[in-house]
């Protein structure tokens, strides 16, 4: 449970110096149709910014909730275009409730389903899309970065939300030097394609992490409240893997341990998962654990059986 200031002031370092490297990589390469490999890179990059706001928002990272909260709206806002406070307030309801339908928001019906009761009860494009949503997943997460940035910004007009004057002003700092700098150096065109792309891969990457995590696994509903151990583990699923696994998804391959430990530094994830597992066998408790494809193959399966009702013809 130690912090690790040395690991994070070398990540931090690294993921900002990746980020640096990316945009003067753009400029320098100027109008060019080799751009759009910058902008599969720092698609990349953004992933890892998120990834260190996620940490910070965990208090991983610092001891103090001001230098927390300073550090994750840097990263956040000014650093991706991500609403942190909104996402933030999201998250926490995630860790208390995870995979609880209608306590969890991250299976609130939006576009997608979760559930055949929430399928039955779809109306519109959610209606219309959940027949197919297995098929549709990946590239509607191509979606998920402009989402995000859109969240982000409606989440301004909320009185409730801290800090907002402090939070558009960073938003609206990141759209204006984004958007400058496309427009500055490619002409009109380029500089669309140029976002489509970056922000599509984005979106992808993103969904690519987080969807491993608690798709596909029980879903509780109503009163069903396990204890914290059992409703912490019971609804997530660990990802196998080697450093480079643990790079490219932050440390949140190992979420069965992220979810009884959030404050844990994620570079100390891995040694907590032998600890945990072995409890969870001692105690009965099953702990799932597959490999990364597989889990695509889970959280797609889930999706398909979700909409399922959709599927079916109507009776008359």
């Amino acid at each position: 449970m130690a912090r690790r200031p040395g690991y994070y002031a070398l990540r931090i370092t690294a993921v900002t110096a990746l980020y640096a490297a990316g945009w003067t990589a753009f400029v320098m390469i100027g109008d060019s149709w080799r751009t759009l490999l910058v902008a599969g890179f720092l698609a990349l990059v953004f992933g890892q910014v998120a990834l260190l706001a996620h940490d910070v928002a965990h208090r991983q990272v610092f001891r103090l909730r001001k230098a927390s909260e300073i550090s994750g709206r840097f990263a956040g806002n000014l650093g991706i275009g991500m609403g942190y406070g909104w996402w933030q307030d999201k998250h926490t309801r995630h860790h208390a409730n995870p995979n609880h339908e209608g306590l969890d928001p991250d299976l609130d019906p939006d576009i997608l389903v979760w559930t055949q009761d929430q399928a039955r009860a779809a109306r519109g494009l959610p209606r219309l899309l959940g027949r197919s949503q297995a098929f549709l997943f990946f590239p509607l997460l191509t979606l998920e970065g402009f989402n995000l940035h859109a969240t982000g910004m409606r989440s301004l007009l909320d009185p409730s939300l801290k800090h907002r004057m402090w939070e558009g002003t960073l938003l609206a700092g990141h759209i204006a030097a984004y958007l400058g700098t496309l427009f500055l150096v490619l002409p009109p065109g380029k500089a669309v394609v140029f976002l489509l792309v970056h922000q599509c891969l984005f979106g992808v990457h993103l969904g690519s992490i987080f969807a491993p995590n608690h798709k596909g696994m029980p879903i509780l509903r109503g009163a069903e409240r396990p204890d914290f151990l059992r409703r912490q583990v019971l609804t997530s699923r660990n990802v196998r893997g080697g450093r480079l696994t643990d790079i490219a998804l932050g440390g949140l391959n190992y979420q069965i341990e992220h979810h009884l430990f959030p404050s844990m530094p994620s570079v100390h994830l891995r040694k907590a998962r032998t600890i945990v597992r072995q409890y969870c066998q001692e105690l009965g408790v099953s702990y799932a654990e597959t490999s990364l494809i597989n889990s695509y193959r889970q959280t797609l399966a889930s999706l398909h059986a979700a909409g399922a009702p959709l599927r079916r013809p109507r009776t008359t």
